[in-house]
């Protein structure tokens, strides 16, 4: 599993241009569904730009901010991402892909990972223990012990997410004007 998850890590944003020609081509999108994909991914996009915000790579055991009330709020961010783009699709088979790729792609790398965090921070086994791995368990004071850093956004150029959702959004509309 673990040279699978190394080789996910590597395959992901290469996938994710390949999923993107795939994505277009087989959305069906309204103006309806764009406007509720659209919804549900503004959450997703707030979510990810929080978390790059207090995240610190590699330097310390992240645990405020989103990271308080669960483990991996880059990757929850980014499944509510997938999951506004697949109602704004009207695809049943970009939902599948999505659910495919989360499982075959996705999952290992975040078992990698905390398994990394597991062997480089010790008390990462206090912290596993208290918060989730994805569905988050609200303890907002829990999360004022850290502030969010604009330097960090910037940083982890998160900013890229919004620019790829505004792209794949673009896309969307101008195949419901051209395409018909």
């Amino acid at each position: 599993m673990r040279s699978w998850a190394n080789i996910a890590r590597r395959i992901r944003v290469p996938l994710g241009f390949l999923f993107a020609i795939f994505y277009v081509w087989q959305a069906r999108p309204t103006w309806e569904s764009l406007l509720a994909g659209a919804a549900i991914c503004v959450p997703g996009l707030v979510l990810r730009g929080v978390a790059s915000g207090h995240v610190q790579k590699n330097t310390c055991l992240t645990t405020t901010g989103p990271y308080a009330c669960t483990r991996n709020p880059l990757y929850l961010g980014s499944l509510v991402l997938a999951g506004g783009f697949a109602v704004a699709a009207r695809s049943l088979w970009v939902a599948l892909a999505i659910v495919a790729l989360f499982a075959a792609v996705y999952l290992p790398v975040v078992w990698a990972e905390e398994e990394f965090l597991r062997l480089r921070f010790p008390e990462f086994a206090d912290y596993e223990r208290q918060v989730p791995r994805f569905l988050p368990r609200w303890a907002p004071g829990e999360a004022r012990q850290g502030k969010f850093s604009s330097q960090l956004y910037w940083k982890h150029r998160e900013y890229n997410a919004l620019l790829g959702a505004g792209a794949i959004m673009a896309a969307l509309v101008t195949k419901m004007l051209w395409v018909r």
